[in-house]
């Protein structure tokens, strides 16, 4: 954190670090309304749109979030621990439990939006599955929410032939879901690769994650491969940046 003496930082930059630290100390906390911008501008003598601008940099990190009309409010939603590498050991998946379970703890969480559909292989899905030109893949495509807010897009891609008549090409993959059922068609997912990208949303992706303005998206493309190094799945996720924290454990 910058001294709070350096001058060389904008106004309402110092004032936005101001109201995060004392989010941070507990003066405010989730669901506390922060002061409005008449407030900022009588206690720091600053025009209203360095006021401004020090509360949106609150919501732009996620930290706030404006309601129409009441004004701007600490965010109640808990970001997520994403553990990237606990949540996909086959001690999950293989034991019937989703690969969730390591990240949500007691909390609710629920899967919408759900499609499975048959289509032709975008190019770049073909040449990471090695699929031949006239393959198809099972898209698989959902919306997961917790705790009432969205938090994440993710569409799946197998190859048809692979999947086709498994529980994977219907809605409800069963305990375990599709890792576990690859393993039950002898595709078992050994090794896994993830790719993570960052964003700004497109209106759609905005909507459909409920996301305020000026937040952007984690993009994570993961891969899953047999013991053979077979890529049986490409599962490309969309996640809300102010609702995740990305955490990596691993040894040296």
């Amino acid at each position: 954190m910058a001294n709070a003496g350096d001058d060389r930082r904008p106004k309402y930059q110092r004032i936005a670090d101001t109201l995060r630290e004392a989010i941070r100390s507990g003066e405010y906390g989730p669901g506390d309304r922060l002061p409005g911008e008449n407030d900022l501008m009588a206690a720091h003598g600053v025009a209203r749109m360095t006021a401004r601008q020090a509360l949106s940099v609150l919501r732009d990190e996620g930290v706030a979030e404006a309601r129409k009309g009441a004004g701007v409010f600490v965010r109640e939603f808990r970001p997520l621990r994403r553990r990237g590498i606990q949540r996909l050991a086959q001690q999950q998946w293989g034991n019937g439990r989703s690969i969730w379970s390591t990240d949500i703890e007691d909390r609710s969480l629920d899967v919408d939006q759900v499609t499975v559909s048959e289509e032709a292989a975008p190019d770049n899905v073909a040449a990471v599955l090695d699929l031949a030109e006239e393959e198809t893949v099972c898209v698989r495509r959902r919306r997961f929410v917790l705790d009432g807010k969205p938090v994440l897009l993710a569409t799946s891609y197998l190859p048809a032939s692979l999947v086709a008549g498994s529980a994977i090409t219907q809605e409800d993959t069963g305990p375990g879901g599709m890792y576990a059922r690859l393993a039950e068609l002898g595709y078992k997912p050994v090794h896994f690769r993830e790719e993570v990208r960052s964003r700004m949303p497109s209106q759609d992706e905005a909507t459909q994650l409920g996301m305020s303005a000026g937040t952007p998206v984690i993009l994570v493309c993961r891969t899953a491969f047999t013991a053979e190094r077979r890529p049986v799945e490409i599962n490309e996720m969309t996640l809300d940046a102010a609702s995740h924290i990305l955490e990596y454990d691993f040894d040296a």
